[in-house]
C-alpha cells in the first residue's frame, strides 16, 4: 500500500475501523508531508512540536466567515466554533482562564469518591447480559460531568443521542443530513442550557454552571458555548477510553487479573489505553507566519492535520509500539492535544478510568464479551457504540 493509498483508506469504513496498517504506512513516507492541498503530520516529536508552537493556531469564527459565511445557522456547528475550541488568543486565553477557575484540579480530585460510589452503583446493577457502553462506558461519565455542571440526574439519558448528532460537526467528512441533525441537536441542547442558566441566574448552587454564570468575564454566546462544550467533552472521550480500555482488559486476561492484583497500577494502564488507541485521532492546527516542521516549510495560512493515533504509536518514540504494554517508561501519549488547547478535562477523564477499570475487574471478575462489538464509524472519535458483555 502507498503513502495516497494509505491516506484514502483512513476516509472509509474499513480504513477507519483500524486505522494503524495506514497509519505505519504514511509514518514511514514522512513525518510531515503535503497531499489534497493540506499537510499531514505523522511522528510524535512533530505533533508535539505543532501543539506547543506559537505559530500555531486554530481555526476560529473569523475563518469560518470567510469560507461559510452562514456558519451560525447550523446550532452544532455553531456550537463548537464559539466556544473555546475553536478560539485563539486573547479571547481563548480569557475564556480559557474563567473555565479553569472553576474546572480545578482539586475540584476534579475530589470527585474520586462521587466517582467510585458511582462506578460501584453502575456495576451492581449491571444485568447479566447487557451492553456495557450503554450500561457503564456512557452513564458513569455523564453523571459525573451533569454532577459538576449541575444538571438533574432525570435528564442525563436525553443527552446521548444529541450529543452523538452534534459531535459529528468535528469529523473531516459528514453528509448533509448528519449536519442537519447535527443543527437539530445543537438547537435543542441550547434550549436546554439557557434555561439552566436562567435557573442558576435566579437561584445559583454549588456547581460549574453557577460559577461561570457569575463570571463577569464571559459573554451571554460564550458561557452558552461553553457550558455546552464542557458537558460534550466531559463525557464523549471518556466514554470511547472507558470502552476501549475494558475492550482491552477482557482481550489480555492477564492483564485484567494484574490490575485486579494490583489497582495502584491503574495510572499505568490508562497511560498505555490512550496511547495504544487514542479515543481522539486527530486535530488540526493552522499556520500564522511561515514556520518548519520536520524539514519542511509551512507557509502562513497552511493547514495541518496532526494524526494523534499514529504519533502515538511511533517506533521512534516507543520500541515496539503495537504491543500494549503498561510497564512502559515515560509514556506521553497525545491524544489531549497540548500547548494552549490541551484539553481542560484529561485530568478528570484519567482519574474516572483509573478509578473505574479496576473497579469493572475486581467486582466483575467473570466480565466476558458477549457477541462483536460495534465500533463507531468516524475517524477523529474513536470507539465503540456497542460492546456486548456477560457478566458470569
Amino acid at each position: 500500500m502507498d503513502y495516497q493509498s494509505a491516506l484514502a483508506s483512513l476516509f472509509l469504513p474499513e480504513g477507519r475501523n483500524d486505522p494503524y496498517p495506514a497509519y505505519d504506512v504514511l509514518r514511514a513516507h514522512a513525518p510531515v508531508f503535503m497531499a489534497d492541498g493540506r499537510w499531514w503530520v505523522t511522528s510524535h516529536t512533530v505533533t508535539n512540536q505543532v501543539l506547543r508552537h506559537p505559530a500555531m493556531r486554530i481555526l476560529d469564527a473569523a475563518d469560518y466567515d470567510r469560507f461559510w459565511p452562514d456558519w451560525r445557522q447550523n446550532r452544532g456547528v455553531a456550537s463548537f466554533v464559539l466556544s473555546m475550541l475553536q478560539t485563539n488568543p486573547p479571547d481563548h486565553s480569557r475564556v480559557r482562564r474563567a473555565a479553569a477557575a472553576t474546572f480545578t484540579a482539586r475540584r476534579v480530585a475530589a470527585m474520586r469518591d462521587v466517582i467510585a460510589a458511582l462506578s460501584e452503583e453502575l456495576i451492581t446493577a449491571m444485568p447479566a447480559r447487557t451492553d456495557f457502553i450503554g450500561a457503564f462506558a456512557y452513564p458513569l461519565p455523564i453523571s459525573v460531568i451533569c454532577a459538576l455542571l449541575g444538571v438533574p440526574a432525570a435528564d442525563r439519558p436525553w443527552f446521548r443521542q444529541r450529543v452523538a448528532d452534534l459531535t459529528v460537526v468535528l469529523e473531516p467528512i459528514s453528509t448533509e443530513r448528519e449536519m442537519q441533525l447535527a443543527d437539530v441537536a445543537g438547537r435543542e441542547v441550547e434550549d436546554y442550557f439557557v434555561g439552566l442558566i436562567a435557573e442558576r441566574r435566579r437561584a445559583p448552587q454549588e456547581d460549574l454552571t453557577s460559577a461561570l454564570v457569575a463570571n463577569g468575564d464571559l459573554t451571554a454566546e460564550e458561557l452558552l458555548a461553553n457550558l455546552i462544550l464542557l458537558l460534550i467533552a466531559g463525557f464523549e472521550t471518556t466514554t470511547n477510553l472507558l470502552g476501549t480500555g475494558i475492550k482491552m482488559l477482557l482481550d489480555r486476561p492477564e492483564h485484567a487479573a494484574r490490575l485486579r492484583a494490583d489497582p495502584g497500577l491503574a495510572p499505568a494502564y490508562v497511560e498505555e489505553i490512550l496511547r495504544y488507541d487514542s479515543p481522539v485521532q486527530m486535530t488540526s492546527r493552522l499556520a500564522a507566519e511561515p514556520v518548519e516542521f520536520g524539514g519542511v516549510r509551512i507557509a502562513a495560512g497552511e493547514s495541518l492535520n496532526m494524526l494523534l493515533g499514529a504519533a502515538n504509536r511511533d517506533p521512534a518514540r516507543y520500541g515496539d509500539p503495537h504491543r500494549f504494554d503498561p510497564d512502559r517508561e515515560n509514556v506521553q501519549p497525545v491524544s489531549f492535544g497540548g500547548g494552549a488547547h490541551y484539553c481542560l478535562g484529561a485530568p478528570l477523564a484519567r482519574l474516572e478510568a483509573q478509578v473505574a477499570l479496576p473497579m469493572l475487574v475486581t467486582m466483575l471478575p467473570a466480565l466476558a464479551q458477549d457477541g462483536p462489538e460495534v465500533r463507531r464509524d468516524r475517524l477523529v472519535l474513536r470507539g465503540y457504540s456497542a460492546l456486548p458483555v456477560t457478566i458470569g
